[in-house]
């Protein structure tokens, strides 16, 4: 896994404060994440499972190592929400009080 630094300055172009930036992308990762979940349960529930407990436990599934690998291979959802608020795809807006 490589480290990718980030640019302040260009986050700075994009939102008032680093902040709020940091608070947008993170909802953001979270809504992201959660439909990840939903997404590797879902796959994971068409698996069928193994007959015998005994042997579920000494052997992994292959089907489910290649989901989990699949998933493992995708962008984290921190890293992928704060590409889309650089890119502008995230819109947002304060409360009113």
């Amino acid at each position: 896994m490589n480290i990718v630094p980030i640019d302040l300055r260009e986050i700075e172009k994009h939102a008032s404060n680093i902040y709020e930036a940091i608070v947008v992308s993170a909802k953001r990762a979270r809504i992201i994440n959660d439909e990840n979940k939903i997404e590797y349960n879902a796959l994971l529930s068409t698996i069928p499972e193994s007959a015998n407990d005994e042997d579920a436990e000494e052997f992994e599934n292959p089907a489910q190592l290649k989901i989990s690998l699949e998933f493992d291979k995708r962008e984290k959802p921190h890293t992928q929400a704060l590409n889309e608020f650089l890119d502008g795809k995230i819109e947002y807006k304060y409360k009113d009080k």
